[in-house]
């Protein structure tokens, strides 16, 4: 195996799902293990100045070799795991050479990954494939990332005869929280502008994404003895059920594609006293952004009227989309998109019905688009990797960084 299956199938063994609850910076304890372990590995390929900060960022970097001025670039990833699908004693296995027929993931679970189900899986056909043993997601997303590009920095390194310019990288905490990027150090980063890789098929370039906001609400009740509540209890599980029942039932993930926004109810628990709802909401559009927001702020109202109790809302935008922010420099995309085309990778051009790291950087004034990292099914159990995308994307890091040098 080349070192870039070697790091992946390791680093997914290191327990580094986030959490939303615990206030924390990272919000777990794993994540701050993988970055040390990270942190020795850079140190010991020869990248210069490696650390880990207080909030648990990986920060390290290969010195220019370029013999001319030429601007410093940047790549990310990050290292947590979707808190989705349990990260917890991950077991990786390789199909070596698919066949295009049913994989069983474990034969004590009944769950298969089929091309029935997933058609681009044919795509791999002869491809040595990593997926998970059916217990948890595999963590692709997004230490794929991360050990293609320290693959590429090794062997930057081991090759100096590749020009290239002052290279940052930085791995983040808890992006799938949201958090990926708040105690990111710009200053010391130090790129004009650098390229994410998280998620996706190969050849994927994302110049666009959703504007996000999250939205908490908390429906009252009121308690009576069941067997005397007529006319008097209002079932606050109840409320909020016909709350979720009357957003628009189409505007759902699993009913919308492409640039269609959703509503996307995660999160219900309570009791007959309190409820509480998280709602995802995601639009590409900045107006239809704003009427989806309005359309829960017209529902909290009418809702507290009808039953004549409080139904109080915490609505917060999470990240806006960075298409307006990458306009002006478009040539970075170009760039990734020669690499691609030189390397026999045909270039797609899709938006990420999500986020990353890169479209809030890409707002602090570090335009930074997406680079698929080769993998698929992120955030389940259904997670798999083709062990072909992880190595061509390793040659892609190691291209784009030689082209810049011609900037």
């Amino acid at each position: 195996m080349l070192p870039v299956v070697e790091r992946f199938l390791r680093y997914a063994q290191v327990h580094t799902q986030s959490d939303r609850e615990t206030g924390l910076n990272p919000s777990t304890p794993g994540q701050l293990k993988f970055a040390y372990l990270l942190q020795d590995e850079m140190t010991a390929m020869g990248m210069e100045d490696v650390t880990v900060d207080d909030y648990g960022y990986v920060m390290g970097f290969v010195p220019s070799n370029a013999g001319r001025e030429c601007p410093s670039i940047g790549f990310i990833a990050h290292m947590d795991t979707s808190p989705d699908m349990s990260g917890k004693h991950v077991k990786p296995q390789i199909i070596a050479d698919y066949k295009g027929t049913d994989i069983l993931l474990n034969k004590e679970l009944p769950y298969t990954l089929s091309p029935d189900d997933f058609p681009e899986l044919r795509n791999y056909v002869g491809d040595d494939l990593i997926v998970a043993d059916g217990h948890t997601l595999l963590g692709a997303d997004d230490k794929a990332g991360i050990a293609e590009i320290l693959t590429a920095m090794e062997y930057l390194i081991q090759h100096p005869e590749i020009r290239h310019g002052r290279i940052a990288v930085c791995f983040t905490p808890d992006e799938e929280i949201g958090e990926g990027v708040e105690h990111f150090d710009l200053k010391r980063f130090g790129a004009k502008f650098a390229y994410t890789l998280d998620g996706g098929e190969i050849g994927e370039i994302s110049c666009e994404n959703f504007n996000a906001a999250r939205a908490l609400l908390t429906f009252k009740g009121r308690n009576f003895h069941p067997g005397y509540a007529k006319g008097k209890m209002v079932n606050s599980i109840k409320v909020a059920n016909e709350f979720v029942a009357s957003l628009p039932p189409k505007d759902s993930p699993e009913c919308t594609s492409g640039y269609e926004g959703f509503f996307h109810v995660y999160s219900i628990r309570g009791t007959v006293e309190e409820t509480v709802l998280e709602i995802l909401i995601r639009d590409f559009d900045k107006e239809r952004f704003g009427w989806r927001k309005s359309v829960i702020e017209n529902g909290v109202r009418e809702f507290s009227r009808k039953y004549d109790l409080p139904v109080t809302l915490d609505m917060r935008d999470q990240y806006f989309n960075m298409k307006e922010q990458l306009e002006s420099v478009r040539f970075i995309v170009d760039i990734a998109k020669q690499a691609m085309s030189e390397l026999g990778i045909k270039p797609l051009i899709v938006p990420i019905r999500g986020g990353t790291n890169g479209s809030r950087l890409s707002f602090m004034n570090l335009p930074t688009p997406n680079l698929s990292n080769g993998g698929h099914n992120s955030h389940g159990r259904y997670e798999y990797i083709p062990v072909g995308s992880m190595r061509k994307l390793v040659e892609l890091i190691v291209r784009i960084s030689e082209l810049c040098v011609k900037i």
